[in-house]
């Protein structure tokens, strides 16, 4: 049932989701040789501009842009997206063919309905897989779970900063403008509030502060729920003073 094991998963709720909050990040891990993917758990057909069958062209060429190989959808309704049986099973039956070992989620609050669900959807949907009598098995689950934390009001400090380069941050401005779609002359989208700057300038304010705190051009925060384990004191980064 598997298909070649993806090394990193981003699950998202929407078609163009993963690119604003960790397209930087893809990027990176496709560049250091990883197996990466994207699932997106709706079409975004309730979106006011476009059409699913748009999105899911801008879609491919976001992935290609950030040099995604894998892209799936698992067909679930928007904006009503909910944490059901026939839910879950959807979502365990990719987890089980991609065979990720570290998934990237949404952060588990959002003013998108959507966006907070598919965080505990995908959750749940993770630790389901691994379960070897669940639906037919096999059991197949993630070893790590992220979650990706950018543009995020919340005062909850990451647990570590992606560094990205000025070229791997402009592959995610690129992956994001194959949307034209949804941001062309936008100013605000999904969890991006808008503040008068261009789209594509909120993006990289947004960037270059998570990058100031671990002192790189650009970053992407992530926050996981276990603790991070550290072998070699001499060995972290980010100087203090």
């Amino acid at each position: 049932m598997s298909e070649t094991p993806l090394d990193l998963l981003a699950m998202a709720a929407h078609p163009d989701d993963a690119e604003l909050t960790c397209g930087g990040t893809l990027a990176r891990a496709a560049e250091q040789g990883y197996r990466t993917g994207i699932l997106d758990l709706t079409r975004g057909e309730m979106a006011s501009r476009g059409s699913p069958e748009l999105r899911a062209e801008e879609a491919a060429r976001a992935a290609a842009a950030l040099g995604v190989p894998v892209r799936a959808n698992a067909g679930l309704p928007d904006a009503r997206l909910e944490n059901s049986r026939e839910a879950r099973m959807a979502v365990v039956e990719h987890l089980r063919r991609l065979s990720p070992a570290t998934v990237i989620l949404p952060w588990p609050r959002g003013r998108h309905p959507d966006h907070r669900v598919a965080s505990e959807l995908a959750r749940d949907a993770c630790f389901l897989a691994g379960l070897r009598r669940y639906d037919g098995g096999p059991a197949q689950r993630p070893r790590k779970i992220l979650y990706a934390m950018a543009f995020r009001e919340d005062p909850v400090k990451p647990t570590f900063v992606v560094p990205l380069t000025e070229e791997q941050f402009r592959r995610k401005i690129d992956a994001a403008l194959c949307y034209e779609s949804q941001f062309e002359g936008a100013t605000a989208a999904g969890e991006i509030f808008p503040t008068g700057q261009p789209l594509v300038e909120r993006i990289e304010t947004a960037s270059r502060h998570y990058g100031s705190l671990i002192r790189a051009p650009h970053g992407e925060p992530f926050h996981t729920d276990e603790t991070m384990r550290v072998e070699d004191v001499m060995a972290l980064g980010v100087r203090s003073l």
